[in-house]
């Protein structure tokens, strides 16, 4: 199934992704820092929701409380728990 999440205190504002039989695929950030998101959407690719959020959730960037990788887990978490 396919998903569309609005950020919260990121320089990407939307985050598109599917979860197919609790796997990761196709994430696409719009907006941001083009190479590393891209880049983050290639190494989730197939990976286990659960691995995913345990491996990028609490992550910040510079001063901000969250990121991108950060987001990428709370739109997993609020797929999960809906």
């Amino acid at each position: 199934m396919e998903y569309n999440y609005k950020t919260k205190g990121t320089c990407s504002r939307e985050i598109a992704f599917e979860v197919e039989n609790g796997k990761v695929h196709n994430v696409q950030f719009f907006g941001g820092c083009n190479g590393n998101l891209k880049g983050i959407g290639a190494l989730v690719e197939g990976m286990d929701i659960d691995d995913v959020i345990a491996r990028v959730e609490g992550i910040r960037c510079g001063m901000k409380t969250t990121s991108c990788p950060d987001q990428l887990a709370q739109a997993l978490k609020a797929v999960k728990n809906a």
